[in-house]
C-alpha cells in the first residue's frame, strides 16, 4: 500500500518506476482485516487518537510524528476516496468501527473485513492505469551508491535472469516487515525484511527491531494457513474463551477484551499454558446486534470452510507475528540517515508505533507518510536525516542457514512472545555459526540473506533492553524500566 501510494502521489513529478518482487498484488495489505484509523467522526478528535496512540506506545512514541499522522487522517482518506476506495457506510455517514485500546469507534472499513484488499485492488488499478512503469518479479538487490548519494538500485529479473541499474534521483522503500521470519505469522510469504536489509547494508541505521507485534487473533488449526482473525470482531463484542469456557480477559486489564495486543497475546499464553493448549477460543456468539456472516464475510467464509459457523461456534485462535513496530529510521518526511533514500510503510521505523501499535494505524501510516516523503523529494531539499548520536556499531555474521523454515524456528522459539536472555543468547550462537557458503544468485538465496541479518538484529536487539516494555516481553526482565530504557536502540553497519 504505501508503495502503490507513493507511486501514484510522484507520477505528477516525472518519471516513476516501481519494482516488486512478486504480482503487484501480492503483500501484506492485501489480507489486512482492520481498517484505517482516522477521528474523523462525531465527539472524536486527532488529540484523542493520539492519547490512545501514545497510551498503547508504551512510552516511546515519537509524539511530533504521531500528531502528523493523526492530523493528516482527513486529507489522507480524502485522497483514498479519490483513488476509488469506497469505505463502509452507515445512514448518510461512514460507519465506525472501535478496536482494541481506542477510546473511540474511529476505524473505517472497506468491504466490511476485507479493508486491505479494497484499498490495494483500488491502488494498483489506478497505477495500472496511470504513468509508473511496472517491473513485477523483479527483485531489488542492492542500493547504488556514489559518494554517499543513493543514484538508485541494482535490480533482478526473476523469470529472464537479466540484472537491471534503475537510475533515480531518489528511491522509497515501501517492502513491508519481514514476519515471514517466524514459523507462526500473520503476513505472507513474501515478508522478508527486504528493504531493512537492503538500507541496513548500505549504511542507513535502523532502529527498533526488538519490537515485533504479536497479534492475539490468528486462526490456528493443525493444516491450516495463516489467517488473520479482525480485531473488530472483539470491537463488536466478541469474547476470548480459555478451555473452561470463562472470559478471562477481564483479570488481566480494564479494557477486558479490548487491551492493547501486547497484553492480550501474553494473557492469551498463559490461558493456553494453564491447559496445555496451543490455542484459546474466540466466541463471536455474543456480538452487538449484527449479522457476523454481513459484517465478517471473509472470516466467516474462511471459517465456513473448516466447519465452523460463526453464529454458533467458537474460533480457535492463537498470538502469531503479525507487525514490526521498527525498520529503517526515518524523520517525519520518510528520510532516512542515506541522502536520497527514503522509506514509508512498515518497513520504516517512524516511531508512531512506540514498542506498541495501536489496531488500524499502520494503513493509516502508510499514507501518511508515503505522500510526505514524495513531498520532500518534490521540494528538492534533498539531505539526509542526521544519524543517531548513540548508534551502535553492527556487523553482522554473514552466513545463513539451508532454509527459511530454520530461521523461523529459531525466532518463534528464542525470539517469540515470551523471551529470556538465555534463550536469545542461545538464538544468537546458532545465528553466528551458520555458514557462508556461495550460492546462485536467486530470490530465494537473497531473501535467506536478509532474514539472516534481520534474525541476529532482532536477537542482539532484544537481548541488550534488559527490560519488558510493549511487544518486548523479557521473564527474566519483566518490569519496565525508564531510567535505563526510556530510549529507543539504533544500529548502523560497522565498516
Amino acid at each position: 500500500m504505501a508503495g502503490l501510494f507513493a507511486a501514484l502521489e510522484a507520477s505528477s513529478l516525472g518519471p516513476v518506476l516501481l519494482a516488486t518482487k512478486a504480482e503487484l498484488h501480492e503483500g501484506n495489505t492485501r489480507h489486512a482485516q482492520g481498517g484505517i484509523a482516522a477521528a474523523i467522526g462525531p465527539g472524536d478528535s486527532p488529540e484523542q487518537h493520539l492519547a490512545d496512540t501514545v497510551a498503547a506506545g508504551a512510552g516511546l512514541v515519537n509524539e511530533e510524528n504521531a500528531r502528523i499522522l493523526v492530523e493528516s487522517a482527513s486529507r489522507r482518506i480524502s485522497d483514498l476516496r479519490r483513488y476509488g476506495v469506497h469505505f463502509d457506510s452507515e445512514g448518510v455517514g461512514p460507519a465506525f468501527g472501535r478496536e482494541g485500546a481506542h477510546g473511540q469507534a474511529r476505524v473505517l472499513h472497506a468491504l466490511g473485513d476485507r479493508t486491505g484488499a479494497a484499498v490495494e485492488t483500488a491502488l494498483a488499478e489506478q497505477v495500472k492505469n496511470g504513468r509508473v512503469v511496472i517491473y513485477e518479479h523483479t527483485l531489488a538487490v542492492e542500493i547504488v551508491m556514489v559518494e554517499g548519494q543513493t543514484v538508485g538500485i541494482r535490480a533482478l529479473e526473476q523469470q529472464s535472469g537479466i540484472e537491471h541499474f534503475f537510475e533515480a534521483s531518489a528511491v522509497i522503500l515501501a517492502t513491508g516487515g519481514a514476519g515471514a521470519a517466524f514459523s507462526h505469522t500473520t503476513n505472507t510469504p513474501v515478508a522478508t525484511g527486504d528493504g531493512i536489509s537492503l538500507a541496513f547494508a548500505a549504511g542507513a541505521e535502523v532502529t527498533d527491531l526488538e519490537f515485533y507485534q504479536f497479534h492475539p487473533t490468528a486462526f490456528r488449526q493443525e493444516g491450516a494457513p495463516p489467517f488473520l482473525i479482525s480485531e473488530a470482531l472483539r470491537g463488536e463484542g466478541a469474547v476470548l474463551r480459555n478451555h473452561r469456557g470463562q472470559a478471562f480477559m477481564g483479570r488481566y486489564h480494564e479494557l477486558a477484551d479490548l487491551a492493547p495486543r501486547d497484553i492480550v497475546a501474553r494473557a492469551m499464553i498463559s490461558e493456553m499454558r494453564a491447559s496445555n493448549s496451543d490455542h484459546i477460543w474466540l466466541d463471536c456468539t455474543v456480538l452487538n446486534n449484527l449479522n457476523p456472516i454481513e459484517r465478517f464475510p471473509g472470516i466467516a467464509s474462511f471459517c465456513r470452510e473448516r466447519g465452523i459457523d460463526l453464529r454458533k461456534d467458537h474460533i480457535p485462535v492463537a498470538p502469531a507475528a503479525h507487525y514490526l513496530m521498527g525498520g529503517v529510521r526515518t524523520d517525519n518526511w520518510g528520510r532516512t540517515t542515506v541522502p536520497g533514500l527514503y522509506a514509508c510503510g512498515e518497513s520504516a521505523a517512524t516511531g508512531v508505533h512506540g514498542a506498541n501499535r495501536l489496531a488500524s494505524n499502520s494503513l493509516l501510516e502508510t499514507v501518511v507518510f508515503a505522500k510526505r516523503a514524495v513531498e520532500h523529494i518534490e521540494s528538492n531539499t534533498g539531505g539526509a536525516m542526521p544519524p543517531s548520536s548513540d548508534s551502535i556499531p553492527f556487523l553482522p555474521a554473514g552466513g545463513a542457514p539451508v532454509d527459511i523454515s530454520t530461521i523461523q524456528r529459531l525466532l518463534w522459539k528464542h525470539a517469540g512472545i515470551e523471551r529470556t536472555g538465555q534463550e536469545l543468547r542461545a538464538g544468537l550462537a546458532v545465528v553466528r555459526a551458520w555458514p557462508m557458503n556461495p550460492r546462485v544468485v536467486s530470490r530465494e538465496n537473497h531473501e535467506l540473506a536478509w532474514l539472516s541479518i534481520f534474525a541476529e538484529l532482532l536477537l542482539t536487539a532484544a537481548l541488550i533492553r534488559e527490560e519488558s516494555r510493549g511487544a518486548h516481553f523479557r521473564t527474566d526482565f519483566p518490569q519496565r524500566d525508564d531510567e535505563r530504557w526510556g530510549r529507543h536502540l539504533v544500529f548502523h553497519r560497522a565498516d
